[in-house]
């Protein structure tokens, strides 16, 4: 067997335990340090859920409003996040919102595990999305530590932001079809505070995905740290 034809039987063998577990998942929970956390990390892969008809919950964490850039006012950011995650198709009712100040985590790291054990309570998840665990950002390490600690027992990828990682280990993916894409640049859009980000531009969005795919021999992907995860 050449290299190439026995490096594309591995990779169809990861695809298939890949889609074996997702095959299994009924809810998903989504854990955002910040407004558009969730959707830069896993937007794409919340809409192909929503599209299999998943049901996904969104919790986020801090209104960021410290950070807000000028002319915005409190709370504005979760206005924008509501729009965004319409988009994906995720309802009000399943959004949940904290209010822990920006940047100051690692000093309610006890609340947000008492927070997330009430989530995991009342949601009961089949699969969390969290931040990757080589996160550099504070708030996101907060999050990823205690929901690992939190939901160690159930399915857990780490998503990447690539601005906030000198590393990561990708090893899991989740093939996305050009209108999961679109549809994460959509939901985006409505975050019109973040707009001068960079990372924020439809072409970094498409170019990351297209470059995850590589990896699996697809045309659009999300990649993710495999945590943990429990054999149905």
């Amino acid at each position: 067997m050449k290299l190439s034809e026995e490096f594309n039987k591995l990779l169809d063998q990861g695809i298939k335990k890949n889609n074996k577990m997702i095959a299994n998942i009924k809810k998903v929970l989504v854990l955002a340090p910040h407004p558009d956390d969730g959707e830069l990390g896993c937007g794409g892969s919340i809409a192909k859920f929503i599209e299999q008809g998943i049901e996904v919950f969104y919790a986020v964490f801090s209104p960021c409003n410290k950070s807000l850039p000028k002319g915005y006012k409190e709370n504005d950011i979760y206005k924008e996040m509501e729009n965004a995650l319409s988009v994906l198709g995720i309802p009000k009712s399943n959004i949940i919102k904290f209010n822990f100040p920006v940047r100051e985590f690692p000093k309610y790291r006890q609340e947000i595990l008492d927070e997330l054990i009430i989530l995991r309570k009342n949601i009961n998840p089949d699969l969390v999305f969290t931040p990757n665990c080589d996160d550099v950002h504070q708030d996101h390490q907060t999050i990823s530590q205690e929901s690992i600690r939190c939901f160690k027992h159930i399915n857990i990828l780490g998503y990447e932001l690539p601005w906030n990682n000198l590393k990561m280990q990708t090893n899991f993916f989740i093939n996305l079809d050009q209108k999961h894409i679109d549809s994460k640049v959509n939901a985006l859009k409505e975050y019109k505070s973040q707009e001068f980000r960079s990372y924020f531009q439809s072409n970094f969005i498409a170019g990351l995905a297209q470059t995850r795919a590589i990896r699996v021999n697809k045309k659009y992907a999300e990649a993710f740290q495999f945590i943990t995860g429990i054999q149905a």
